[in-house]
């Protein structure tokens, strides 16, 4: 049986900015999102006649409620046909993280079955799947590898990637939820001595409107970006999305690694951490 592997990558958003509460409970948000080809999930699939889905993470659950598996359900049900192909799962991308695992994984799982079923679907009918699915999923649908992302986050204007950028993400061993961050948002308040404001790096503005409702939850996380920002090899931290992984764009002459180790050292022995440039 001939098999297909695709990868997934993970993403930054370099800047999210909270717009609005809409009367469908959603946020309008306007965020530039970055892939990052160095970090990715690899889906592999298996024409075996018919659907499964495993992967190598214990505590991702394989069954109805993966989001390969709506993914799965809603390309059979929008093109007609059966599912014939078993997924294998293989994450490098953590969960909870803000950095679009999940997420990335569905847009994967559209692309790979459209083309693995000959393209019955054209490229306006998967974002619109992508769409009502989750609200970061269209952007994994791109070629492009940052875009500028509007509505709640499903509208999709191709920016202009910036030049290759040293990072170096770390993450406790929580996760966050999106929902909860987004429902704080509108009631939080700043905590004293974390910087919130934004940063002007390479002509890009750095600044993420849901550290306030994070880090008034996680004080751990505005903590550890604070460390981060202090740092002699930081240029600025963030949390990428909701996080709970903080990001730190380095000098060039950094050490990464070490960074990380001193973070573990001073911070969070169990932190996991992935070093690398953007792009």
């Amino acid at each position: 049986m001939s098999t297909h592997p695709f990868t997934a990558p993970a993403k930054l958003n370099l800047s999210l900015r909270v717009i609005r509460k809409r009367e469908d409970g959603f946020h309008d948000i306007d965020t530039l999102m970055l892939k990052l080809p160095g970090l990715a999930d690899t889906l592999i699939f298996e024409e075996t006649g018919a659907y499964s889905l495993t992967c190598n993470t214990p505590d991702i659950p394989t069954d109805d409620s993966n989001l390969v598996t709506k993914a799965a359900r809603a390309f059979a049900q929008a093109a007609a046909t059966t599912l014939r192909h078993s997924i294998t799962l293989d994450k490098a991308i953590p969960s909870g993280a803000g950095l679009g695992g999940g997420s990335s994984d569905a847009a994967t799982t559209l692309t790979a079955l459209n083309q693995l079923h000959d393209s019955p679907l054209a490229p306006a009918e998967l974002h619109e799947i992508a769409a009502t699915l989750g609200s970061d999923i269209p952007f994994f649908l791109r070629a492009e590898p940052a875009a500028r992302c509007t509505g709640r986050g499903e509208v999709i204007t191709a920016a202009t990637a910036p030049a290759p950028l040293p990072v170096l993400l770390l993450k406790p061993s929580f996760g966050v939820a999106t929902p909860d961050a987004y429902q704080r948002w509108q009631t939080s308040r700043e905590i004293p001595g974390i910087h919130y404001a934004a940063s002007n790096i390479d002509g890009l503005e750095i600044v993420n409107d849901l550290e306030r409702p994070v880090f008034q939850k996680h004080r751990f996380l505005a903590e550890l970006k604070q460390w981060l920002a202090d740092r002699s090899e930081t240029r600025t931290a963030l949390l990428s999305g909701s996080g709970s992984t903080v990001f730190a764009i380095l000098r060039n002459d950094a050490d990464a690694s070490h960074l990380a180790n001193c973070a573990r050292h001073e911070l969070d022995p169990h932190l996991w951490h992935w070093s690398g440039t953007t792009a």
